[in-house]
This record gives C-alpha cells, structure tokens and sequence, in this order.
C-alpha cells in the first residue's frame, strides 16, 4: 500500500472513530438531559400557545385550588410513608388520611421532574369527597431515592408497592390509579399488570404513547435533530444506565392488557404531549373507558383550565365502580 493511501484510510479511520465517540458521547449526553436525576432540568415543553385569558383563568383556579389542598389537609391526619423498590430504592411519599373510616382511595401520581407535592391540589378534591389518598414521590423524584427518571416504566412496578401498602392498612380498600403527564402514563402502564382487585379504575390525563415516541418528538423540538441514531443508541445506554430501554417503555402496549375501566383526559392544546397521542391510547384500551378532551386546555392544565367539566366527568365516571 502507498504512503497516500495509508494516509487516507488512517484519516478514515480517525474520522470513524470521531463520529462513533461523538455519536456515543451524544447519546450519553441525552440519556443524562432526559432522564438524570441532577440536571435541574424542568421546563422542557414547547411554549404554550394558550391565550392570555386563559392563562390568567388557570392562574387564578390554581390559586384557588392550592388553598383549597391546604386547608384540606390542615383538617386531615397527614403521615410520611417510606417503602422499598424490588430493586433496592428507598420511595417515598405522603399519605393523607381524610376519614379513617373511609375505603375509598386515590393514588395521586406526578409528573416529570415533579414531586407529590404537586398532586395535592387534585387529590384534594377527592378528599373533600371523603376519600384518603396516596401521593407517591416516584423514582428519582421528591424524597424517593434513584439516580435516573423511570419515566413510568420501572415506576409500574413500584405502583404495585404502593397499592399493596395502601391493601396492607385497608384490605377493604377501592383503589383508583390517578397521574397526570408521567404519571398519566405511569398509571397507564400500571394498567397493564396483573392488579389486585382492590384497584378499581385509572385515571390518566395527558400521558405519552410511549417514552420512544415522546423523546423523539423532544429531540426534533429542542435539538432539531431525528431519533436515527442518537435515540437508538440512547435507548441502549439508557438500558444499561437506568435499567430500561426507551422503546420498551410503552403505555400503549400495556394499556392494551388493561382489565380495569379506564377515563382518559388531555387538553386540545396539548403542544407537549399532542392531543393525537390520546386518540392511540383509548383506542387500544379492551376495558371500559371514556374520553374526555378539555377544549382549550394545554399540557397537564386540564383540571386547572376547566375543573367543573373535569371532575364532574371523573366522579361521574368512577362512581359505578367505587360502590360496594
């Protein structure tokens, strides 16, 4: 071989070696920006494309609805729950005990980045209904421990823990699984495991079809880049990093094995999580199940952009299955 052309295959060869390190290194990098804990990252989602008149009326329930939480809970007895993860994670999470006597529960999950803290504005108005709710920190969120996000997926199974605690004080229990954003896909995916029969409906408001298809939208929107071959390789540094590949975590193959009732909520202006995503889920959904599409409501605003409409639809809906 000529000394030019060993010339050029060694800067072949530097070149290959560039782009496979920088496509490695990217991928890291996504898996870290997505899904790592210590990011600080929280506001990741499209601007919103609400009009001022509506942003100021969610605001002003928001408001509404925080006071409504604290004086909820200043009346109810409010106790600290710490459980452990099949893989060794310390979770934890609040317990807000409205009547002692009360069966009726909800477990209230949070979205991405969130914590349960978050949830009580909603769990609230359950409680005021007399029920006792569960809001879990999940996974790499709040007080709960882990270094990676499980974006639902290895969340599932720690749903299971939690439903199982909640049977453990009140083998009577009529549990309902009830997430928003995350957690709406977190419940969604909780659907489609083998559940006690204490769990009575789900839920869910603005969940994803999947983790694949929610980071690929986010890649297009924030990096202007496709899922070839970053999310490819992400995924597989995801499953060696965090315990779970982006592809598998799907909401729309597990609502498929759903066996419970199922009420699913999104806002029409839902830029974030799009409105279409729904339509998919319900449609694979065998249980039985009601839509609820909030006109003029963004991502994970729903409740707070028309709370009649939405807990009016949600009591409505569960109340067959809640009586004895």
């Amino acid at each position: 071989m000529s000394r030019k052309k060993k010339i050029i295959l060694s800067a072949v060869i530097c070149l290959v070696v560039l782009l496979i390190g920088g496509l490695i290194w990217g991928s890291n990098y996504l898996v870290t920006f997505a899904i790592g804990r210590s990011t600080g990252l929280k506001n990741i989602a499209p601007k919103s494309t609400l009009s001022e008149e509506a942003a100021q009326g969610i605001a002003q329930n928001w408001q509404r609805q925080s006071q409504q939480a604290g004086e909820w809970m200043e009346n109810a007895a409010v106790e600290t729950v710490r459980l452990q993860s099949a893989d060794g994670l310390k979770l934890s999470g609040e317990a807000v005990i409205t009547d002692p006597a009360s069966h009726l529960w909800v477990i209230a999950v949070h979205g991405y980045r969130s914590s349960h803290a978050s949830m009580s504005a909603l769990a609230a108005y359950y409680g005021l209904q007399g029920w006792n709710a569960l809001l879990p920190d999940l996974r790499g969120c709040g007080d709960s421990e882990g270094d990676y996000i499980g974006m639902g997926w290895p969340d599932r199974k720690d749903m299971l823990q939690w439903i199982d605690w909640i049977i453990g004080r009140d083998s009577a229990a009529r549990i309902v699984l009830h997430g928003i954003s995350v957690g709406g896909a977190t419940v969604m995916m909780t659907a489609g495991e083998a559940l006690p029969v204490q769990v009575k409906a789900v839920v869910e408001d603005c969940g994803y079809t999947s983790v694949w298809d929610i980071f690929a939208d986010e890649m297009d929107y924030l990096f202007h880049l496709p899922a070839f071959p970053l999310l490819h390789i992400a995924s597989g540094i995801s499953s060696l990093r965090a315990g779970y590949g982006f592809s598998e975590a799907s909401a729309l193959k597990q609502i498929a094995k759903a066996q419970v009732p199922v009420l699913f909520i999104h806002g029409s202006e839902d830029n974030f999580v799009h409105t279409d995503m729904v339509y998919r889920v319900y449609e694979a959904c065998p249980a039985e199940k009601r839509l609820l599409v909030v006109e003029g409501a963004g991502h994970g605003n729903s409740f707070n952009h028309a709370p009649d409409v939405y807990f009016e639809t949600v009591f409505s809906f569960l109340k067959p299955y809640m009586e004895v």
